[in-house]
């Protein structure tokens, strides 16, 4: 045991203090580290990658890091079903998926998250007619506050509560998902200007497997992405290594960290490098196993906030976040994510019943994104935006209360699992009351 270690995220924008830092292996060894913690009076938490920039997994008891818990422990190869440790990350299932030729329907935009944590936060992806990665889960083994080992399959009472937890039943230990067969997926890639953009997104959203685009602040420009499922017997044709080392190593990243600093520094020169930055990446088209599509590298260190709103939002969305920077309030080098996604019965899911757009804001780590992710949030929140549960935000229960309306049904099932908050902390307290 190691007592009152410093655990931070990521992103760096969550520093916690833990007790106690557990690596368990197994199960048993969740059930045996919840019944400890519980007769000491401590709460508990576990996590995979820390890359939520929420605090949802700090906590000043137990912290389990379940980077031990990494291995695909069976499969079914009738039912393309497949069960997985909970610690597993998406960067290892992906190519044990591949290896039996599999896939999950639908991906995030990066890889380093476990399983669980992926579903217990809601992670997403795009696709008009696609959901979240939780739509896959159809088996859950959750290890409670009483110690107990819950089987929590599609007939479960909890099973639409356990899909998307927010940590807050239990500790996640096992995850059955549905896979389909393995595919590859054609991506094409290319600025666009952001009112065309716009205008044409009924059809980009309709016509394409998957869309997003990303808009550059202070600026009207856009890169439009779009990635679609090929038929059978295509070739794989990948980006050229040279291209993936220019666009995805040097540009994406390389320069891109190197102009934030330089941005962190003087913000007057923001605007200038966003329309460099904008102008930069140019068109292009490969072909390639799916999550090599939908995965981007990522090493500039970055926070973010995202809500969920309604489609028909997006055009005030946007229209409010050009006047905020056409105020002058702040300049903002990082690009806007935009995604959409199909409606699910997930409860606490941000596409429950509802088809919706996403807008993700970010801002370099180096810079406070207090002002700029307050003004967005008003902008989002005035759209009925419901929050992604791993970024960060400010809402309460009094809020999501009126977003959800499973909401009170999810409280009852963590009051079953959890009636006396073994596994509660600031953030759960905040937004489930």
């Amino acid at each position: 045991m190691t007592a009152r270690e410093t655990w931070t995220n990521w992103s760096r924008s969550v520093e916690a203090h833990p007790e106690h830092v557990e690596h368990p292996a197994s199960t048993a060894e969740v059930v045996s580290l919840v019944q400890v913690a519980r007769s000491q009076g401590l709460p508990v938490k576990a996590y995979g990658a820390g890359h939520s920039f929420t605090p949802i997994a700090a906590t000043d008891g137990y912290l389990l890091r379940l980077d031990r818990m990494n291995h695909l422990l069976a499969r079914d190869t009738t039912s393309r079903r497949v069960l997985v440790q909970a610690g597993m990350s998406l960067r290892e299932l992906n190519p044990e998926l591949l290896a039996l030729g599999l896939a999950l329907p639908n991906l995030g935009d990066v890889d380093p998250q476990s399983v669980a944590g992926a579903i217990s936060t809601g992670t997403h992806g795009t696709g008009g007619k696609l959901h979240g990665i939780a739509a896959a889960v159809v088996g859950v083994q959750l290890v409670t506050a009483e110690g107990d080992v819950v089987e929590i399959d599609e007939q479960h009472p909890w099973f639409d509560a356990a899909r998307v937890s927010l940590g807050a039943l239990g500790i996640i230990t096992e995850v059955t998902l549905q896979c389909e067969p393995a595919f590859l997926l054609h991506a094409r890639e290319e600025p666009m200007a952001l009112p065309e953009v716009i205008e044409r997104l009924p059809e980009l959203i309709e016509e394409n497997d998957h869309f997003e685009f990303y808009w550059f602040p202070h600026t009207e420009k856009a890169l439009v992405k779009r990635n679609n499922r090929v038929a059978d017997g295509t070739r794989r044709d990948p980006v050229s290594r040279f291209r993936h080392l220019v666009d995805d190593e040097l540009l994406s990243n390389g320069v891109f960290g190197l102009l934030n600093e330089v941005g962190a520094r003087r913000r007057s020169l923001v605007p200038r490098i966003n329309g460099v930055t904008g102008s930069a990446l140019s068109a292009r088209e490969f072909t390639d196993h799916s999550h090599e599509v939908f995965v981007s590298p990522r090493r500039v260190r970055f926070r973010e906030s995202e809500f969920a709103m309604p489609r028909s939002a997006l055009p005030g969305v946007i229209a409010g976040l050009q006047a905020w920077f056409d105020a002058g309030h702040e300049t903002v080098s990082f690009p806007i994510e935009v995604r959409f996604t199909g409606s699910d019965d997930i409860w606490m899911s941000t596409g429950h019943e509802r088809d919706n757009c996403y807008v993700a804001v970010h801002h370099f780590f180096r810079s406070d994104p207090t002002a700029y992710f307050a003004a967005a949030q008003d902008i989002f929140t005035a759209h009925e935006g419901r929050p992604h549960w791993g970024k960060m935000n400010t809402v309460d229960a009094s809020y999501l209360r009126d977003r959800y309306a499973r909401f009170d049904d999810f409280v009852a099932v963590r009051d079953e699992a959890d009636l006396k908050r073994v596994f509660t902390n600031p953030y759960l307290d905040r937004v489930l009351g």
